[in-house]
């Protein structure tokens, strides 16, 4: 079994370098933020991307096996005809519960090394841990769920091809999940990158000129740069509080036991409405409702926009940044909206013409079927499994039916 916690950092470290060495042109010390097409797909050293983990990966993706209560999967909240994220506000959470922040693509989130809006998640194989453990997400419990894939022999084989072990591993699970997302949900052949590569017919002429405003008056580019188009930094942009939050009760309800369970004090527990964000992870109020810059590859399919989706379209999220961002609770509080924003005076024809570059840029979305996901198959004498171990994860009833075949 390999050293997880190494494991799970190493990706980051790897992928830095990676960047560091491939896209120097961009994120050189001192180099203007300027845009970049993609390089090839970074992968760890301990997590080789093979046909056999990908192919394992899609289904697990798509398999409630490894939620809390198998009635979930990654593909219910990154789905595939909804820009392979979720187009409602605010993500749906684990059944009884929601969650609180809205559900981000996964297309191309192979190259970030931040994940999440807090960006506390620095590979894919955490990222897809977290998501599968976390409370008003999968909540899954690790020897559950490495259960469940244990009982199901399509599972065993695919395992063993993958991996070379006798049996599945959970750990081994975030890495097939990773494998797939870097094998597949790779937006190849962009628009973007074939004109930034000497293809000028790539994009019309209208996002020709969008692209002038994305780096010039609009300075878009100040944040969204590089190959993702996003500088993984910081910032409270005024982004107002989600209508959620303060009208549907089980919203308020997630986002109380959130900032509890993160650690508030009792005084900020009371008094604050909004997303701390960032705060979370450094505990210093100057970083009270930032959050990471967003990627803008394959914007064109992710609506809505924002930490808590709180714009629907691209249109309401240029106004917002035209006005020069907003205001919200810490902004006001602690004064720590972004110096950058400032209004734009941008006319209506410029505004059509940065949102057909961000159309644009998206180019072809990624289809994809949802696969059948392997059955269970379970056996009465299964060594070492009890009845009281089979009720622990939801296979109870399978026991005494096979039994009786």
């Amino acid at each position: 079994m390999r050293p997880s916690n190494v494991a799970l950092y190493l990706p980051v470290l790897l992928m830095c370098g990676f960047l560091a060495a491939g896209a120097a042109n961009v994120l050189a010390a001192g180099d203007p933020p300027r845009l970049a097409p993609l390089p090839p797909v970074p992968e760890p050293s301990d997590n080789k991307t093979t046909k056999a983990k990908a192919e394992l990966g899609r289904l697990l993706f798509f398999d409630p096996k490894i939620t809390g209560d198998a009635s979930l999967s990654c593909g219910d909240c990154h789905v595939p005809r909804q820009g392979w994220g979720l187009a409602d506000p605010i993500s749906r959470g684990y059944p009884g519960t929601v969650h609180w922040r809205n559900s981000q693509t996964v297309v191309n989130t192979a190259y970030l090394a931040k994940l999440f809006w807090q960006g506390d998640a620095g590979s894919l194989e955490a990222q897809a841990e977290a998501a599968n453990t976390g409370a008003v997400a999968g909540n899954g419990s690790n020897d559950v769920m490495e259960a469940r894939l244990r009982q199901t022999p399509e599972y065993i084989k695919r395992f063993r091809e993958a991996f070379g072990t006798e049996r599945p591993l959970i750990n081994d699970a975030w890495y097939a999940i990773a494998a797939f997302e870097r094998a597949e949900l790779i937006q190849k052949d962009n628009p973007l990158d074939r004109y930034l590569t000497g293809d000028k017919n790539a994009l019309s002429a209208k996002a020709v000129k969008g692209k002038q405003l994305f780096e010039g008056k609009a300075n878009c580019i100040q944040c969204h740069n590089g190959p993702m188009l996003t500088d993984e930094k910081y910032y409270n942009l005024g982004v107002p509080r989600p209508k959620e939050f303060e009208e549907t009760g089980l919203n308020q309800v997630t986002y109380r036991w959130e900032i509890y369970q993160k650690g508030l004090h009792e005084q900020r527990y009371r008094q604050w409405k909004d997303d701390p964000g960032l705060y979370h992870t450094t505990a210093w109020v100057r970083d009270a409702g930032k959050h990471r810059t967003a990627p803008l590859r394959y914007i064109k399919y992710t609506a809505p926009y924002m930490h808590a989706g709180q714009f629907f379209t691209l249109e309401e999220v240029i106004d917002f940044y035209d006005k020069g961002g907003g205001e919200n609770e810490f902004t006001k509080r602690y004064g720590n909206k972004t110096r950058i924003l400032k209004p734009l005076n941008l006319t209506k024809d410029e505004k059509e013409a940065l949102i057909a570059f961000l159309e644009e840029l998206s180019g072809e979305e990624i289809k994809m079927a949802v696969p059948k996901v392997p059955s269970y198959a379970v056996k009465p004498d299964v060594p070492g499994l009890t009845q009281a171990q089979a009720k622990r994860i939801g296979l109870e009833r399978h026991l005494p039916a096979i039994g009786k075949k």
